[in-house]
């Protein structure tokens, strides 16, 4: 498997369960991610996928097992605050279907935000940090634009670069190919196999078989709850 040297374990997922009023959601999924690796997420929609990604965000707790970013542990049903909270969060970046970059913000400001309010690094320095990875993206000439100004594909990018900002060991995307075309999605492909490469590791919810079948380097399978 390609990026073997990286491989060390960086998101260890055991025996997770999760419910909403009546109905179970998750009902004991495990899986490891390891660095290195790029790994789709797969499954029928209303299956789990997105719910799996908040679980590992922090934004949707558990009530039974436990979640390991780099050996922070994470069990349900408690909680993480704090300074916890916010070392957790930096050991991971989420990238959401629709984007969600700040309107008023430029591209700049948005990829350098998390670094100054997370890690309170200086604003000279975090907006060189967020040249340099929207300039590793393509997109650097799109640093003063406002997201109103983007095209799609910018946007993703964009949201890549601000995902990254702090350097997380765990990069996730939710159905990043929802609305590509073929092109575009050979382009996300290329681009999250060459970000595994460099000792990311990457989970990528997905229905695409397609694009798992090209890129991804595990896959994981949603089915009643847990993962098949």
């Amino acid at each position: 498997m390609e990026g073997a040297e990286f491989m060390t374990v960086v998101l260890d997922v055991r025996d997770v369960h999760l419910r909403r009023g009546e109905r179970r959601i998750l009902t004991g999924i495990s899986f490891a991610v390891e660095r290195g690796e790029l790994v789709a997420l797969m499954g029928p929609s209303g299956s789990g996928k997105t719910t799996v990604l908040r679980a590992i965000a922090a934004l949707e707790r558990f009530e039974a097992g436990h979640i390991s970013l780099e050996g922070l542990v994470m069990s349900g049903p408690a909680a993480l605050a704090g300074d916890t909270l916010r070392e957790w969060r930096s050991r991971m970046g989420l990238v959401f279907q629709f984007h969600h970059l700040f309107e008023h913000l430029t591209v700049l400001d948005n990829v350098a935000l998390a670094p100054v309010h997370v890690h309170r690094v200086g604003r000279a320095q975090a907006q060189e940090r967020a040249r340099d990875l929207l300039r590793s993206l393509g997109v650097e000439h799109r640093a003063r634009a406002l997201p109103r100004e983007l095209s799609g594909g910018e946007a993703q990018r964009v949201a890549i670069a601000r995902a990254l900002a702090l350097d997380p060991p765990l990069l996730m995307m939710d159905e990043p190919t929802a609305s590509l075309d073929p092109e575009r999605r050979g382009d996300l492909g290329r681009l999250l196999r060459e970000l595994s490469g460099r000792g990311h590791a990457i989970l990528v919810s997905t229905h695409d078989e397609v694009f798992a079948r090209e890129f991804a380097t595990g896959t994981i399978r949603l089915r009643d709850g847990t993962a098949a």
